[in-house]
Protein backbone atom coordinates (compact mmCIF):
# COMPACT_ATOMS: atom_id res chain seq x y z
CA UNK A 1 0.00 0.00 0.00
CA UNK A 2 1.25 3.41 -0.85
CA UNK A 3 2.01 6.10 2.06
CA UNK A 4 -0.25 9.13 1.17
CA UNK A 5 1.54 12.56 2.10
CA UNK A 6 0.25 15.49 2.37
CA UNK A 7 0.84 18.79 1.31
CA UNK A 8 2.89 19.76 4.67
CA UNK A 9 4.81 16.71 4.28
CA UNK A 10 5.91 17.42 0.77
CA UNK A 11 6.29 20.99 1.14
CA UNK A 12 8.71 19.82 4.06
CA UNK A 13 10.38 17.60 1.71
CA UNK A 14 11.04 19.81 -0.75
CA UNK A 15 12.05 22.60 1.16
CA UNK A 16 14.50 20.12 2.62
CA UNK A 17 15.52 19.86 -1.74
CA UNK A 18 13.44 16.79 -2.60
CA UNK A 19 12.72 17.30 -5.93
CA UNK A 20 10.08 13.94 -6.45
CA UNK A 21 8.40 15.99 -3.82
CA UNK A 22 7.50 18.88 -5.27
CA UNK A 23 6.85 16.67 -8.76
CA UNK A 24 4.10 15.45 -6.59
CA UNK A 25 2.68 18.70 -5.53
CA UNK A 26 2.63 20.07 -8.98
CA UNK A 27 1.29 17.11 -10.26
CA UNK A 28 -1.79 16.69 -7.08
CA UNK A 29 -2.12 20.71 -7.81
CA UNK A 30 -1.60 20.95 -11.81
CA UNK A 31 -5.39 20.56 -12.59
CA UNK A 32 -6.92 23.07 -10.26
CA UNK A 33 -3.87 26.34 -10.91
CA UNK A 34 -4.56 25.58 -14.81
CA UNK A 35 -8.36 25.56 -14.20
CA UNK A 36 -7.98 28.45 -12.00
CA UNK A 37 -5.91 30.13 -15.09
CA UNK A 38 -8.35 29.34 -17.94
CA UNK A 39 -11.01 30.84 -15.81
CA UNK A 40 -9.04 33.68 -14.98
CA UNK A 41 -7.74 34.68 -18.56
CA UNK A 42 -10.99 33.81 -20.24
CA UNK A 43 -11.49 32.60 -23.81
CA UNK A 44 -11.64 29.57 -25.31
CA UNK A 45 -10.18 27.25 -27.36
CA UNK A 46 -6.18 26.55 -27.92
CA UNK A 47 -4.57 29.26 -27.68
CA UNK A 48 -6.40 30.28 -24.66
CA UNK A 49 -5.40 27.04 -22.98
CA UNK A 50 -2.08 27.20 -23.75
CA UNK A 51 -1.58 30.93 -22.51
CA UNK A 52 -3.15 29.51 -19.40
CA UNK A 53 -0.83 26.66 -19.62
CA UNK A 54 2.09 28.40 -19.71
CA UNK A 55 1.10 30.53 -16.57
CA UNK A 56 0.81 27.04 -15.02
CA UNK A 57 4.49 26.25 -15.50
CA UNK A 58 5.88 29.76 -14.78
CA UNK A 59 3.51 29.38 -11.43
CA UNK A 60 5.22 26.00 -10.59
CA UNK A 61 8.56 27.52 -11.22
CA UNK A 62 8.24 30.63 -9.47
CA UNK A 63 6.46 28.17 -6.56
CA UNK A 64 9.52 25.91 -6.44
CA UNK A 65 11.97 28.62 -5.75
CA UNK A 66 9.73 30.62 -3.41
CA UNK A 67 9.10 27.87 -1.37
CA UNK A 68 10.71 28.55 1.73
CA UNK A 69 8.96 31.94 1.99
CA UNK A 70 5.61 29.68 2.29
CA UNK A 71 4.66 30.09 5.87
CA UNK A 72 1.60 27.51 5.72
CA UNK A 73 2.62 24.18 4.41
CA UNK A 74 -0.95 22.59 4.31
CA UNK A 75 -1.94 25.88 2.30
CA UNK A 76 -0.02 25.79 -0.56
CA UNK A 77 -2.82 24.88 -3.23
CA UNK A 78 -4.13 28.27 -2.15
CA UNK A 79 -0.49 30.49 -2.19
CA UNK A 80 0.01 28.40 -6.36
CA UNK A 81 -3.05 30.14 -6.62
CA UNK A 82 -2.16 33.29 -5.30
CA UNK A 83 0.98 33.18 -7.25
CA UNK A 84 -1.26 31.76 -10.25
CA UNK A 85 -3.47 35.28 -10.39
CA UNK A 86 -0.44 37.59 -9.68
CA UNK A 87 0.89 36.15 -13.56
CA UNK A 88 -2.43 36.25 -14.77
CA UNK A 89 -2.80 40.10 -13.92
CA UNK A 90 0.39 40.77 -14.92
CA UNK A 91 0.05 39.01 -18.12
CA UNK A 92 -3.64 41.05 -18.57
CA UNK A 93 -1.40 44.00 -17.83
CA UNK A 94 0.97 43.41 -20.30
CA UNK A 95 -1.56 42.68 -22.94
CA UNK A 96 -3.17 45.82 -22.19
CA UNK A 97 0.05 48.03 -22.27
CA UNK A 98 0.84 46.20 -25.59
CA UNK A 99 -2.60 46.62 -27.61
CA UNK A 100 -3.06 50.35 -26.07
CA UNK A 101 0.62 50.78 -27.70
CA UNK A 102 -0.09 49.32 -31.40
CA UNK A 103 -3.09 51.41 -31.41
CA UNK A 104 -1.02 54.41 -30.86
CA UNK A 105 1.48 53.06 -32.83
CA UNK A 106 -1.11 52.66 -35.90
CA UNK A 107 -2.66 55.75 -35.36
CA UNK A 108 0.35 57.71 -35.75
CA UNK A 109 1.56 55.14 -38.59
CA UNK A 110 1.81 57.56 -41.75
CA UNK A 111 -0.24 55.25 -44.71
CA UNK A 112 1.92 54.36 -47.18
CA UNK A 113 0.95 56.49 -50.60
CA UNK A 114 -2.18 55.25 -52.28
CA UNK A 115 -3.49 53.19 -49.18
CA UNK A 116 -6.75 54.38 -47.66
CA UNK A 117 -7.17 54.98 -43.83
CA UNK A 118 -9.79 51.77 -43.77
CA UNK A 119 -7.41 49.83 -45.49
CA UNK A 120 -4.43 49.52 -42.91
CA UNK A 121 -5.86 46.34 -41.16
CA UNK A 122 -5.93 44.81 -44.51
CA UNK A 123 -2.12 45.63 -45.52
CA UNK A 124 -0.85 45.17 -41.60
CA UNK A 125 -2.74 41.30 -42.35
CA UNK A 126 -0.93 41.13 -45.70
CA UNK A 127 2.33 41.93 -43.88
CA UNK A 128 1.41 39.18 -41.59
CA UNK A 129 1.13 36.65 -44.08
CA UNK A 130 4.25 37.11 -46.02
CA UNK A 131 7.16 34.79 -45.38
CA UNK A 132 9.89 35.98 -42.87
CA UNK A 133 12.12 37.04 -45.29
CA UNK A 134 10.17 38.75 -47.23
CA UNK A 135 8.28 40.65 -44.98
CA UNK A 136 11.87 41.24 -43.37
CA UNK A 137 12.94 43.19 -46.83
CA UNK A 138 9.18 44.74 -47.39
CA UNK A 139 9.47 46.46 -44.23
CA UNK A 140 12.58 47.91 -45.16
CA UNK A 141 12.24 49.03 -48.27
CA UNK A 142 9.51 49.96 -48.75
CA UNK A 143 8.04 51.10 -45.33
CA UNK A 144 11.44 52.18 -44.05
CA UNK A 145 13.09 53.52 -47.01
CA UNK A 146 16.07 51.69 -46.92
CA UNK A 147 18.05 51.10 -50.21
CA UNK A 148 18.21 47.26 -51.87
CA UNK A 149 21.75 47.36 -50.97
CA UNK A 150 21.49 48.79 -47.38
CA UNK A 151 18.38 45.75 -46.78
CA UNK A 152 20.94 42.92 -48.28
CA UNK A 153 23.69 43.79 -45.94
CA UNK A 154 21.52 44.27 -42.88
CA UNK A 155 19.58 40.93 -43.42
CA UNK A 156 22.76 39.10 -45.03
CA UNK A 157 20.96 38.28 -48.15
CA UNK A 158 22.01 38.52 -51.62
CA UNK A 159 20.74 41.83 -53.94
CA UNK A 160 18.73 39.77 -56.11
CA UNK A 161 17.65 37.91 -53.22
CA UNK A 162 16.11 41.50 -51.60
CA UNK A 163 15.07 42.62 -55.02
CA UNK A 164 13.26 39.66 -56.06
CA UNK A 165 11.85 39.35 -52.53
CA UNK A 166 10.38 42.99 -52.62
CA UNK A 167 8.93 42.62 -55.72
CA UNK A 168 7.34 39.81 -54.54
CA UNK A 169 6.33 40.85 -51.23
CA UNK A 170 4.89 44.40 -53.59
CA UNK A 171 2.86 42.34 -55.31
CA UNK A 172 1.18 39.85 -52.92
CA UNK A 173 0.39 43.36 -50.65
CA UNK A 174 -1.36 45.06 -54.14
CA UNK A 175 -3.60 41.78 -54.67
CA UNK A 176 -4.54 41.77 -50.84
CA UNK A 177 -5.83 45.73 -50.91
CA UNK A 178 -7.21 44.97 -54.44
CA UNK A 179 -4.86 47.20 -56.27
CA UNK A 180 -3.17 46.17 -60.05
CA UNK A 181 0.14 45.23 -59.87
CA UNK A 182 2.00 48.26 -61.69
CA UNK A 183 5.16 46.44 -60.97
Amino acid sequence: MALILSDADLVTAAVAGSDAAYARLVARHQAAVRGFLRRMLGGTGLAAAAEADDLAQETFVTGWRSLRALKDPSGVRAWLCGIARRKARDRQRSLRRAATRDGSWLEAASVPQGVQPEDRLALTAAMAALPEDVRACVALCLAEGWSHGEAALALDLPLGTVKSHIARGRARLLAALGGPDDT
